[in-house]
């Protein structure tokens, strides 16, 4: 024992070594991706989870979240369109405009790939307790807050102690 409260701050070493393992996410990733079905590259995953957590919304909206150029995005959404999990739809605040919007295809379709993540996650993570699964969900949802979305704010994240930029879901383009 250290002698130190156990809350006490972490020295640089400790932020060494989270930055360290956080990349083993990047495996976790890549494995669930690589178990995604042939027709639903992670792309379309990606966007159908966004339509899904923040609703309808324009093509320029979807771009940002997605941190791509618009010409990538508007070939997954057409990937996804074709497919019938998306619907473009007039904007009737701007008849230029079209909105995206999330079909009942693509609802059936993410309750799929939520449900292959799930089995991969209990597959890889077996041997687990219980509270240490619970206690690392727990922990990656802080993590998950505290940095926020940092695509909504163009890749940075609000000086510590300030408030987070606005949710997304209530800012539409």
């Amino acid at each position: 024992m250290s002698g130190e409260p156990e809350d006490a701050e972490p020295d640089l070493r400790h932020y060494r070594e989270l930055a360290r393992q956080l990349r083993s996410v990047g495996v976790v990733n890549r494995e669930l991706a690589r178990r995604l079905p042939h027709d639903c590259p992670p792309a379309s995953a990606g966007l159908l989870t966004l339509l899904r957590r923040h609703g309808e919304m324009r093509m320029s909206r979807l771009t940002e979240l997605l941190g791509i150029d618009l010409s990538v995005t508007s070939r997954h959404v057409a990937h996804a369109a074709d497919r019938g999990w998306i619907e473009r739809l007039p904007d009737p605040h701007d008849g230029r405009s079209r909105l995206l919007r999330l079909t009942h295809s693509g609802e059936s379709r993410l309750d799929e790939l939520s449900e292959l993540a799930t089995e991969t996650m209990r597959e890889f993570l077996g041997d687990w307790s219980a509270e240490d699964v619970a206690t690392l969900s727990s922990l990656l949802e802080r993590l998950g807050r505290t940095f926020g979305d940092c695509r909504a704010r163009g890749g940075h994240s609000p000086p510590p102690g300030t408030d987070a930029a606005p949710d997304p879901a209530t800012s539409r383009t």
